[in-house]
């Protein structure tokens, strides 16, 4: 048998990988995907339009974007790691619903961006981020600017119901009557409004007015206004 020795831990094939990678290009690309990880999660705040915001998701953001670039440069560095983490990653499921289609843009979005730096592509990642970004924002603003709300008003006789509708056409850019039912002498309707400059002090006026018992608007994606 023969016989072990200090120096033959030196001589360990995992010791001799420690120089494999380069502990600046690696610190390197961890913050830079740290400093996009940030970006993409200030995108995603100021972008959202769903019901509940959930800051976690945020963070999840940024540890995504530094957990893949971590993993590519292990992959890199190693072509039987990269074997070897195929078959380990083959295993995991994302069981989390994803409520909002947008999440999921954001998702491989973090991913590519954690791909890309460690791939040594820094102008890219730097430059498609904002680019993307960019795209986001202008398309979020836009979308908020023409929400269609839905418009719910209970109130008490085809009078009252005739004289709301005048009041609210005078006061929305566009009204279109999505259902109505009456039960027992009340009448409920659900109008389609598309709001003038945003603003929803009109369902105040709406709900004071005599012969109405309700008013709640809300958005298509669920935001309640008033």
């Amino acid at each position: 048998m023969p016989a072990f020795t200090f120096q033959d831990i030196f001589k360990s094939s995992f010791l001799e990988r420690l120089d494999s990678v380069s502990l600046l290009d690696t610190a390197l690309a961890l913050v830079l995907a740290f400093l996009l990880g940030m970006f993409i999660f200030l995108v995603y705040k100021r972008s959202y339009s769903g019901v509940m915001y959930s800051p976690r998701f945020g963070v999840t953001l940024i540890a995504l974007t530094l957990i893949t670039t971590l993993l590519i440069l292990a992959v890199t560095s190693n072509i039987v790691l990269s074997l070897g983490m195929v078959g380990a990653l083959s295993i995991v499921r994302f069981r989390t619903a994803i409520k909002e289609p947008m999440d999921i843009a954001f998702l491989f979005w973090a991913i590519a961006v954690g791909i890309v730096l460690a791939a040594g592509l820094i102008p890219l990642a730097v430059f498609g981020s904002i680019f993307i970004g960019a795209v986001l924002l202008a398309f979020s603003k836009k979308k908020t600017l023409d929400s269609p709300y839905i418009l719910v008003v209970h109130c008490e006789n085809s009078e009252i119901e005739e004289q709301t509708r005048i009041f609210v056409k005078s006061q929305v850019r566009r009204l279109n009557l999505k259902s109505k039912s009456v039960d027992n002498g009340c009448v409920e309707l659900n109008y389609e409004v598309r709001l003038k400059e945003d603003s929803s002090a009109f369902v105040n006026e709406l709900e004071a007015m005599p012969g109405v018992s309700r008013v709640v608007l809300v958005s298509y994606n669920g935001d309640y206004m008033g």
